[in-house]
């Protein structure tokens, strides 16, 4: 690298990427042992600041510093000074005379972590900035497909959901086709941002459009809590047209792998018996969450190199 922090893929370069990945493979092993602990950042502390509700992230963040013996130190927004109307800044400020090592960092508006970035002079990772990005979901999205397929040149992965609001479709779109992957994109024309086909993906109206020949699809969430009015007709006419459901997926390859970053809407965006397949890498991707965000607090924190 080195890399000070991780605030998002679209500039990062691919030999950084490999890093994560590569050090996230022995912070697996680690996972599936009986003792899931190792002393490698013991005395460290890590800070999540959670301006946003999540069970999943949070969680996991938390899990991946305790395996590796690090201090935990939770803040969320509605439980804070940050409720009492204290600014992002001066929470930075507070963290950092704290003696905090890393700031893990989710925030509703874009850009949020590159501020807070500015302010403090130890690691942040950005856990979620906005719609903008949620690298750790990417990196952890393409370390579950190596798992299955190392080389990913020419696989074809459709992305299918909400893409107005996603930050991991985001984060995907600008890192997987530098591995090799064919990124499509299905949305209505009213979930789908402006600009999205100059990014070298292709992008279409319908899942029967862009299912034949997936190797993997990944359905996204339907964010009803930033949904604005008039975006999609209701939730039921939007599960009729856009769900992923087994005569869909049976458009896909035979073996298609099937995920999802979580939460889900079963029977709204996906499924029940297709989100719980055979083919289905969602648990999968819980489990590598963890392994990856081990790996990035020991890059950011010890093995920078800088």
């Amino acid at each position: 690298m080195p890399v000070r922090h991780l605030l998002g893929l679209a500039d990062m370069p691919a030999a950084a990427i490999n890093e994560f990945l590569e050090n996230a493979l022995p912070m697996k092993q680690i996972i599936s042992r009986d003792i899931k602990k190792v002393p490698t950042l013991r005395g460290k502390t890590v800070v999540t600041l959670f301006y946003e509700p999540s069970t999943r992230t949070r969680m996991s963040f938390e899990l991946a510093a305790k395996y590796l013996s690090a201090d935990t130190v939770n803040v969320s927004a509605s439980a804070s000074s940050m409720a009492k109307g204290e600014s992002l800044a001066d929470t930075a400020r507070t963290v950092a005379a704290l003696g905090a090592d890393l700031v893990v960092l989710r925030h509703p508006s874009a850009g949020a972590p590159h501020l807070l970035a500015r302010m403090v002079d130890v690691p942040v990772v950005n856990a979620g900035d906005g719609m903008h990005e949620h690298p750790t979901q990417a990196l952890l999205d393409l370390f579950t497909l190596r798992e299955r397929r190392p080389d990913l040149e020419g696989l074809k992965l459709v992305i299918i959901g909400d893409l107005l609001h996603s930050r991991v479709a985001r984060s995907n779109i600008w890192c997987l086709p530098r591995f090799g992957v064919d990124v499509h994109l299905v949305a209505p024309p009213t979930l789908v941002p402006a600009g999205l086909a100059a990014l070298g993906v292709t992008v279409h109206d319908r899942p029967e459009d862009a299912l034949p020949g997936a190797g993997a699809v990944m359905v996204l969430r339907l964010q009803r809590e930033r949904q604005q009015e008039g975006l999609i007709p209701d939730v039921r006419e939007y599960a009729r047209l856009y769900a992923l459901n087994g005569e869909r997926m049976a458009l896909a390859r035979p073996d298609a792998y099937v995920m999802h970053p979580g939460p889900m809407n079963r029977g709204i965006e996906i499924a029940p018996d297709v989100a719980d397949g055979a083919c289905a890498l969602i648990t999968d991707q819980v489990t590598n969450g963890v392994a990856v965000r081990m790996a990035v607090l020991y890059l950011l924190m010890l093995g920078r190199g800088d």
